[in-house]
């Protein structure tokens, strides 16, 4: 998980910490740095903000080890991760669902993304995770383009102990999504996860449909999943779906496999929005609460 990234990094802290840290001494460095995390699938504008950061938390100091020095500058680009990845406006969704529960509200939640990114079993992973907390849920069947869709969120549902709500091939998506909600209601179920069509970001036409399922539905709130894996193409998905809809989070998939972690970087800054989990495996348990703290030392060692 994140090895080239990692490697990266240590090979360029090491490189660029062999002399005190003077001012021109600091700039290469960071100078190094900045390629080395646009290197790794890092967006151009939140690598040079990392630097920013990291840079800013070391001038004025002056150390003659050279120990000393490559420790202050990892703790430096440690602090300047974290400080990227901790939301303004964080989102813990299971402490949403349960304050909503205790007023006697349902949460709704439509999962939005491209064909590919791991969408529909990523929704049935947090279906999972919410039976376990003591939720009722139920699933709405909103992709109803794709071949398979609907057989395949049916299998998840039955594997999780849920019911989908669906209508056919071709059906309206909002209206699917809409008498999911309204089946919750009468039944006093407490969450509702609505699948939608893989969408790509730059087709306008099926933008527009995903707006319809967000004014007709009205979902509490609004996910977006992304594979980490796609590194810039994945900030590129968010930032389109986040002008369309307003998002209020992001789970990224196949963090076990990504060698990177630009991706989430990315994702992070320049949406404004929190990456809220991240999948790190094939089974619904692995889905896991996406931590700062965590993500940072996975990417700089020896901190």
């Amino acid at each position: 998980m994140f090895e080239r990234l990692r490697g990266a990094l240590d090979s360029a802290v090491t490189k660029t910490t062999t002399k005190e840290l003077t001012e021109k001494n600091l700039s290469n460095a960071v100078w190094e740095l900045q390629l080395v995390l646009i290197q790794n699938d890092v967006a151009v504008e939140v690598a040079e903000h990392i630097c920013r950061l990291t840079e800013e938390k070391l001038l004025g100091t002056r150390t003659g080890r050279l120990e000393k020095t490559s420790k202050l500058f990892r703790s430096a680009l440690y602090e300047s991760i974290i400080e990227v990845l901790t939301p303004e406006h964080p989102i813990d969704l299971i402490e949403y669902a349960s304050k909503r529960k205790s007023d006697g509200l349902l949460t709704s939640i439509l999962f939005v993304g491209v064909n590919g990114t791991g969408k529909t079993t990523t929704l049935a992973k947090l279906a999972h995770l919410y039976r376990k907390e003591g939720f009722t849920v139920v699933l709405a069947a909103g992709d109803t383009f794709r071949a398979g869709s609907i057989e395949q969120l049916e299998r998840h549902a039955e594997r999780i102990g849920v019911r989908v709500i669906k209508q056919g091939y071709g059906a309206d998506a909002a209206a699917t999504a809409f008498d999911a909600i309204q089946h919750a209601r009468a039944r006093h179920i407490d969450i509702v996860l609505i699948d939608s069509a893989g969408r790509m970001q730059t087709n306008k036409n099926l933008l527009e449909e995903m707006k319809k399922i967000v004014r007709v539905a009205e979902p509490d709130l609004k996910i977006f999943v992304g594979d980490a894996l796609a590194g810039n193409d994945a900030l590129s998905q968010a930032q389109k779906f986040d002008e369309s809809i307003d998002l209020d989070g992001a789970i990224l998939t196949k963090v076990d496999a990504d060698p990177s972690g630009g991706a989430a970087l990315s994702v992070a800054l320049v949406t404004g929005k929190p990456v809220v989990y991240v999948g790190v495996g094939q089974n619904y348990d692995d889905l896991q609460k996406f931590d700062p703290e965590w993500f940072a030392r996975k990417l700089v060692s020896d901190n």
